[in-house]
Parts: C-alpha cells; sequence; structure tokens
C-alpha cells in the first residue's frame, strides 16, 4: 500500500525548525509533517500539520514544493510518496504542542544539524541542496535485494 505524506521545512536566517521526538517516539529529530488525510490537499495537510505539531500557522498558497522522496520502509514493508515543502513565512512561536510525542523544538544550521536527524532527512536535505526534485530510499539496489530476499524466503529456500 502507498502512504502519501507530507514534510515542511521551515527556515529562518539559515536554520531549519525540527521537533524533537520524546524517547519513546524515538527521540530523534523530526520535520513537522504527516499524512495526508482524506479529502485534503498536501499543502492544507502541512498547514494543518503545522499548527496541530508546532503550534504555528501557514499559509498553504506560501508553500513551495521543493522535492519528491519515494521512499520504502523495508523493515515495516511500507511504501511512500513524500512531497517536502519549504516555507519561511509563518506566524506564532513555534513550541511543541504535542507533548506526548515531541519534547520541544529547535532551531539548526542546515549545515550543522545533529547526530539524531534520521537518514532519510540528511538524503532529502543533500538531494535539495544539489537541486534534484526527486529522490528515492534507501537506493534502488538495496530495495530490489531486499525484496530478491523475500521472495527466496517465500518459497522456502533463503539465499546464503
Amino acid at each position: 500500500m502507498l502512504t502519501f505524506a507530507v514534510r515542511l521545512l521551515v527556515e529562518q536566517d539559515g536554520q531549519l525548525l525540527f521537533l524533537r521526538q520524546t524517547k519513546k517516539n524515538g527521540g530523534r529529530f523530526s520535520l513537522i509533517g504527516g499524512n495526508v488525510e482524506d479529502r485534503e490537499f498536501a499543502r492544507e495537510a502541512l498547514a494543518r500539520e503545522a499548527l496541530e505539531e508546532a503550534g504555528i500557522h501557514v499559509h498553504p498558497e506560501t508553500l513551495q514544493l521543493v522535492h519528491v522522496l519515494h521512499r520504502h520502509k523495508l523493515k515495516k514493508n511500507e511504501t511512500l510518496l513524500v512531497l517536502y515543502f519549504r516555507t519561511e513565512r509563518f506566524h506564532g512561536e513555534p513550541l511543541s504542542q504535542e507533548p506526548k510525542k515531541f519534547r520541544d523544538v529547535r532551531w539548526f544550521p542546515i549545515q550543522l544539524l545533529p547526530a539524531e536527524v534520521s537518514k532519510a532527512t540528511r538524503h532529502v536535505l543533500e538531494a535539495i541542496q544539489r537541486g534534484e526534485i526527486y529522490s528515492e530510499y534507501p537506493a534502488r539496489s538495496k530495495v530490489l535485494a531486499h525484496w530478491e530476499q523475500e521472495a527466496s524466503e517465500k518459497e522456502g529456500f533463503a539465499i546464503p
């Protein structure tokens, strides 16, 4: 099944806004975002998520599409199509609105991200810096090898 998701790059003075997850939720730094719900457009979903997660107001029409990620979460057997939007315009002071999910919010310079930012998010930010509008994660070769291994295991024999 394909999940349609969105993420928001909120930029201010060369820094990006991140949400710090609680330890129970992984303890990583993540971007504002979530899944696009039925009868919702991508930019509207991000405006909703920005308010729900960080307490900031963004206008959907000001959000600029900067990247599309086709992602396979191999351990969870999930496939996502994630649209990344950018904005520098928002109203309100960013604060965690979901303390059970996010401890706080923090700004980081784009070139000095903490180790707790996921490999997938780093992949996307690097692709954006290279001017790429589309990318796949993980690498196609890794995904195909995983699927081949799964098929072999289903047939009753595993490739060593």
